[in-house]
């Protein structure tokens, strides 16, 4: 179904069997494109070739750009978007505003009709394009549409929605906007209300599992190669890979291999230990500006009591100090998904693995796909697999040939034999970097702000730099490395991470952060503690200092720095 042939929204919808609709004129925005685009793409999939599960696009409602225009000019919201203001208080000002009322009708139908837990996502102008991705800068709002009377669930959908028309003006858009060709004033958004994958489970609601698949690995290890792709796995809802917290990777053609953990402790300390889910319980403190209001981070624990871990986990025994798959007596859980991966009696890897097939032939170009998955409340077959977005990937095919003796030559800067990217730049001088002697976790928060302040004065002064810093970038947890959103640091050309003692950090391939370093084409050099290759913190500390805070230092040189990758070897190597 194309575009023009999408039915507009009625209370027939409900009964049919179309899963997409939409309310006014104008565009559908990137995301709901896409999803419009896929949908017809799970037609066409035969019933039998995959009978234990079912695979759909969720049932979805796109409110289209126009309404949008109408609600900013009606309500003059442009002088306040456009401004300085902190982000809660542009939140404030669109939750002050009107809805266009040619809107309410539908909206009161449609919450009428659907009473499971809702997304409210952004659909913007601009995002999932392939050079100019915009993931993860807007944001989506859940809500968990349990309120007994109609008029209170009304209230917190439309709550919802001007939310998210507002992260349109957030800083982090504003910043990111600020490092592509064009003007904060040029995006529009539509908004996708679309219904949650997942089941009750006592006061939370959640996929039994989410997921992010990749048709092509920066990162392959083992007998991987980069073609063979990549998956990350989280149980509970996705925002647990997509913000780059910790989840379970493997590649495809590889199903029952374990990431590459060091030892069974690094396994059991740097694996899935909390996960995300609707809140169905008591009403949170109210807050319709929080982008998790109405959600819960919960525990291991919490899951065993849910009885949903069951076909996911592994269990540690201590004696033999070995991991079985499933559930035994006694044990720490390990989020390892090894019941599917391993048995795979589902057939769910062979159908993520058709699925990448599929959307990559018809996109012409590698592919990242988002989604959900929910056993079936009685256990029977089909289980639900609800396909939440499909996004072009970035692949560069020029050929770049380094060797080892350049990675170990004295005119070296840094080298690494794990680096995301390829080609050759030769115009960056301007060097940010996190000093080594004054970088602590506990300051991660103050660093990123720092960062933020002087990415955005050389974007100002049309300036490409290299980053360097310690732990993993763009991380929603403070203690693995530092939690820049992408606007942060969206004048980067070049990004290394380098890693910290006792420190086991994993490129997290299906965050959002991660997704716009590859469709900005921006080289990503990750250097493991105690590896034969390191940064020359020495030279880098004697270079002309621009300026300094009190983490940050930011250096120019009189003469650019040459730096390759070879995106076929991963090798890549940065010279003085």
């Amino acid at each position: 179904m194309q575009d023009t042939e999408l039915p507009g929204f009625d209370r027939k919808f409900f009964e049919s069997e179309n899963r997409i609709s939409y309310i006014g004129s104008g565009s559908l925005g990137g995301k709901a494109s896409g999803l419009t685009f896929i949908n017809n793409i799970l037609d066409t999939i035969p019933a039998n070739d995959f009978p234990g599960i079912e695979a759909g696009i969720p049932r979805m409602i796109v409110i289209r750009t126009d309404v949008f225009d109408s609600f900013m000019s009606s309500n003059k919201l442009y002088q306040i978007a456009g401004s300085d203001a902190s982000d809660e208080r542009i939140a404030l000002a669109f939750q002050k505003a009107d809805l266009p009322f040619e809107l309410l009708g539908d909206l009161r139908t449609l919450i009428s009709n659907i009473k499971q837990p809702l997304a409210v996502r952004s659909s913007s102008m601009l995002e999932d394009a392939m050079y100019e991705p915009f993931a993860g800068v807007y944001a989506t709002k859940m809500t968990p549409n349990n309120q007994l009377d109609a008029d209170t669930r009304f209230r917190k959908l439309t709550e919802a929605i001007k939310f998210v028309y507002a992260s349109t003006f957030f800083k982090a858009a504003k910043d990111y906007i600020r490092g592509t060709n064009h003007k904060a004033e040029e995006e529009k958004m539509a908004v996708i209300i679309q219904e949650v994958v997942g089941e009750r489970h006592n006061e939370r609601f959640y996929p039994e599992l989410s997921g992010v698949a990749r048709s092509y690995n920066y990162y392959p290890t083992g007998h991987a190669s980069p073609g063979d792709g990549v998956v990350n796995l989280a149980l509970g809802l996705g925002k647990t890979i997509v913000d780059g917290s910790i989840s379970w990777a493997y590649s495809p053609s590889y199903p029952a291999t374990n990431p590459p953990f060091r030892s069974m402790s690094d396994m059991l300390k740097y694996t899935q230990t909390r996960f995300w889910a609707i809140n169905m319980g008591k009403p949170p403190e109210y807050d319709p500006v929080k982008e998790t209001e109405y959600m819960v981070n919960a525990s291991l624990t919490d899951a065993e009591v849910d009885g949903t871990l069951k076909n996911l986990v592994s269990t540690y025994d201590a004696g033999s100090d070995r991991i079985w798959p499933g559930m035994s007596d006694t044990g720490p859980r390990i989020l390892t998904f090894s019941p599917i991966l391993m048995e795979d009696s589902l057939g769910l890897n062979d159908f993520i693995k058709y699925l990448l097939k599929k959307c990559e032939a018809a996109l012409k170009a590698p592919v990242e796909i988002e989604f959900a998955f929910n056993y079936s409340a009685s256990g029977d077959f089909p289980h639900n697999f609800g396909f939440l977005q499909v996004r072009p990937m970035v692949v560069s095919d020029a050929l770049v040939d380094l060797t080892e003796e350049e990675l170990k030559a004295k005119d070296v800067l840094a080298a690494s034999v794990n680096v995301l990217g390829n080609g050759v730049i030769d115009t960056v001088r301007d060097i940010v970097f996190t000093d080594p002697e004054a970088f602590q976790t506990r300051y991660s928060m103050k660093i990123a702000d720092e960062i933020s302040v002087i990415n955005k004065k050389l974007l100002e002064e049309n300036k490409d730099y290299l980053l360097i810093g310690f732990g993993r970038w763009g991380t929603t947890d403070p203690t693995a490395g530092i939690p820049v959103d992408w606007g942060m640091v969206s004048g980067a050309r070049v990004i290394i991470e380098a890693s910290m003692e006792n420190v086991f950090v994993e490129m997290s391939q299906g965050s959002h952060f991660f997704h716009n370093v590859t469709g900005f084409r921006v080289q990503y050099f990750s250097i493991p503690f105690a590896c034969i290759y390191t940064v020359d913190w020495d030279w880098l500390l004697e270079q002309r200092l621009v300026e300094e805070g009190k983490f940050i230092k930011h250096v120019r040189l009189s003469t650019p720095l040459l730096i390759k990758a070879d995106g076929r070897t991963g090798r890549g190597v940065i010279k003085k």
